[in-house]
């Protein structure tokens, strides 16, 4: 109930306010009676402030409905985690006792941001009733929609969340973008997809760091890599993964040769450890050299690794030290390599078949960006079509990362 304290709502002034603007309002009008009113602008105000109160009103309803559960079964949860580690001796398994202490602080943080989608709620419902005190009052109502703002996009990402169970969804994410090898515009595509991420993580407010990025001479870039440190990433964007194009169709409607590629690979970024995974180190070849970072104005010790066995290779340059560099680039590497044991379904690592493994540009388009002569993304994956090319640019990619959540779960719930 901090926030309560530090943004109180006098109702006393606000009914006074009220009251004085209402009397300006009437005094006002009376001046105006004379004069043509704009009957037309009137009712087009009217309609947009109908709309605004109709999403005020249902965001609030929402969290009426869904908060008071949702925070029960979390605050449970909690109990029965904290009965957990009251009950077993957390020095006989350090692994799992740290797993059950992260899973207690999870545990915490959802319940409190519940808490404080509560108090936006109510906060929301309070200023409304005040809106109509004052005769509509667009301060008090855009005062209100910011409130339900945050709670509708907090109760969409709460729901998202309870469908991200699998192995590492809840982990951040580490995305590496590669442009294709057809020179200045396949740069520049992937310039825009760095962008484009980017933007969506501030939206989202996810913490997010350009670990690595290697600008070209033309504006673009021959590869970056992101980290996003912030839970459930992983599950968010792993539907990323594969090959993204930028194409434009000519002038008769049929797909024309021309276009840019790019591809994007996505792996876990783990939060707190990373998981335990035997590499001989005998199928290890690691190399070092410097590296020229320009987005970081110095030279930067790179260190790359390849596994012999699958063949994937792994690299390192954005930590200032050799060693932290190599740490890092192992740790992709085990990243990747869980993966490939998660869909292999082994356990592992010498077991895998690296014939089932495709490399990204060898994989079918993941998704079409459409330039012209219509703007639109098409999604391969999961077959949804969206028509506002620039918004899914500028960051509003929330709709294809929602497709493909569903579609994993349909496709777990079939098998």
């Amino acid at each position: 109930m901090a926030k309560v304290a530090a943004e109180p709502i006098s109702l006393s002034a606000a009914l006074s306010s009220s009251a004085s603007s209402v009397r300006r309002r009437h005094k006002s009008s009376r001046i105006r009676a004379s004069q043509p009113l704009n009957d037309k602008s009137n009712s087009n105000k009217q309609l947009g402030m109908f709309a605004l109160r109709k999403k005020i009103e249902d965001s609030i309803l929402s969290a009426e409905i869904l908060a008071p559960t949702a925070l029960e079964q979390e605050e449970a949860r909690r109990i029965q985690q904290e009965k957990v580690i009251r009950e077993c001796n957390l020095w006989d398994d350090i692994a799992q006792a740290n797993e059950f202490l992260v899973n207690l602080a999870e545990s915490d943080k959802v319940v409190d941001a519940l808490k404080d989608l509560r108090y936006k709620a109510e906060e929301a419902k309070l200023i409304m009733e005040l809106a109509e005190m004052d005769a509509i009052n667009d301060g008090l109502f855009n005062q209100a929609y910011s409130a339900s703002v945050y709670v509708n996009k907090f109760l969409k990402k709460y729901e998202m969340s309870k469908l991200l169970n699998e192995p590492y969804e809840r982990e951040g994410a580490c995305i590496t973008i590669e442009s294709g090898h057809e020179g200045i515009h396949d740069e520049r595509w992937a310039e825009q997809l760095v962008q484009m991420y980017i933007k969506w993580a501030e939206k989202q407010g996810h913490k997010w760091r350009i670990i690595e990025k290697f600008p070209s001479k033309n504006g673009g870039i021959k590869s970056a890599i992101l980290e996003f440190e912030s839970n459930f990433v992983y599950g968010y964007l792993m539907g990323e993964r594969g090959v993204h194009r930028m194409i434009k169709a000519s002038p008769d409607g049929s797909l024309a040769s021309e276009g840019s590629s790019a591809t994007v690979d996505v792996i876990p970024l783990f939060l707190e450890s990373v998981p335990d995974i035997f590499i001989d180190d005998k199928v290890l070849m690691i190399s070092f050299s410097s590296t020229d970072e320009e987005y970081l104005s110095r030279t930067s010790p790179s260190v790359h690794i390849q596994h012999i066995p699958t063949g994937f290779t792994v690299k390192a340059t954005g930590e200032r030290s050799q060693f932290a560099n190599k740490m890092k680039a192992l740790n992709r590497l085990k990243a990747k390599l869980l993966i490939v044991l998660e869909n292999q379904r082994i356990s592992k690592v010498e077991d895998i078949d690296r014939s089932a493994i495709v490399d990204l540009w060898c994989q079918e388009t993941t998704r079409r960006y459409v330039f012209y002569p219509a703007k639109l993304v098409q999604d391969v994956k999961t077959g949804i079509q969206l028509p506002d090319l620039t918004s899914v640019l500028n960051g509003n990619i929330e709709p294809l990362i929602v497709a493909h959540i569903n579609n994993r779960r349909s496709c777990n719930i079939i098998t």
